[in-house]
């Protein structure tokens, strides 16, 4: 039983190493917006949704104007 445990624990051990180690690697790259920023440039579909969330932004707002006033 201690034997076991003894693999295991050793196995997350190996694990933790491993993912600290790629944070580090992660951290020198710069936040995460950066990296991603401008991904999507000139990419139609993306244009899409960014419109479709305007329209839906757009109607759920004035549905809320509606129940309020």
């Amino acid at each position: 039983m201690a034997a076991n445990l003894e693999k295991r624990v050793d196995a997350l051990e190996r694990e933790l190493r491993a993912l600290k180690s790629a944070v580090r690697k992660n951290k020198s790259k710069g936040p995460w917006w950066e990296r991603l920023a401008g991904a999507f440039k000139d990419d139609p579909f993306f244009d899409e949704m960014v419109e479709a969330g305007q329209k839906y932004r757009k109607a759920s707002a004035r549905r809320s104007n509606g129940r309020n006033s």
